[in-house]
């Protein structure tokens, strides 16, 4: 896949980019897989506001992905590789031997015709979906399952994958793309590969159409509010706040603890995700 950087013939013009997303093979999507999607414009059952600035946008509809791949021992072979405006990375329409059709999320390099299995002996191919405990160490990983047999849930966006450092008794130990070290159970799946369209963090959105158009609406700092608004608005002239960033609702937004203390999966973490400092990465 390429970035296409459009010729200046218009402010909005002159900053946009698009991904040319060349390894596209279809754009009309299975209609047996498709589900309608009810937009809440980011608002609860009881109509409240608790995520700002979503609302309008193009109007979608969900492509059911196969998270769990569990069909072991059945060949499946790549019919198609889609755009989901639902999600970064591509997905491919695969067709089993019995006549099944699924939509997976897609590894990059993944071609129409190719072969693809699921199960512990399935060969570490990119598109393969095996147990951990099958998977060489040093390989990279996505969509990887921390339950077992409850799907994917992990590394699913766009160019991301993990890798498998290691084995340690019953579980694994995973280094996700955020630097954290993870012990998962050996019996958890994963699907060999990095993830494809990569190049998608590289295309700027340009003007403030397309931004509606993925359905976010226009953000207001709160420093610029009253105070009646925002707990960082007022003061005379242009103020910083006179304390710690905050949301509406005065919730922290830089560095405050959100995390439950008592998760029962911080157990399972063995080296925290890593920080930046003045470009550097702090372990």
């Amino acid at each position: 896949m390429a970035i296409k950087v459009y010729k200046r013939t218009s402010p909005g013009r002159r900053n946009s980019s698009v991904n040319l997303r060349d390894d596209v093979t279809c754009s009309t999507p299975h209609k047996p897989l498709l589900r309608p999607v009810k937009r809440r414009g980011g608002r609860n059952h009881r109509g409240v506001i608790t995520t700002c600035h979503r609302g309008g946008g193009h109007k979608r509809q969900y492509r059911v992905i196969d998270f769990r791949r569990d069909r072991d021992g059945v060949a499946a072979e790549v019919r198609t590789i889609e755009r989901d405006p639902n999600r970064s990375c591509n997905i491919a329409l695969v067709r089993y031997d019995d006549g099944e059709m699924r939509y997976i999320l897609a590894p990059a390099g993944l071609r129409v015709g190719q072969k693809l299995y699921s199960g512990p002996d399935a060969e570490p191919r990119p598109g393969n979906t095996l147990p951990l405990r099958n998977i060489p160490p040093g390989l990279e990983i996505h969509n990887i399952e921390l339950n077992r047999g409850q799907g994917g849930k992990l590394v699913r966006s766009a160019g991301q994958s993990a890798r498998l450092s290691g084995r340690e008794g019953a579980y694994a130990h995973v280094v996700l793309p955020s630097g954290e070290m993870r012990m998962i159970h050996v019996d958890c799946r994963a699907t060999i590969g990095q993830l494809s369209n990569a190049e998608h963090q590289g295309q700027r959105i340009g003007k403030a159409g397309r931004k509606r158009h993925l359905g976010r609406r226009p953000h207001v700092r709160g420093s610029t509010m009253n105070p009646v608004d925002h707990p960082m608005g007022g003061g005379e002239g242009r103020r910083g706040g006179g304390r710690h960033p905050c949301s509406a609702t005065g919730k922290l937004a830089k560095g405050g603890k959100t995390r439950k203390r008592r998760k029962q999966s911080n157990r399972m973490i063995l080296r925290r995700r890593r920080n930046v400092r003045n470009g550097q990465l702090v372990l």
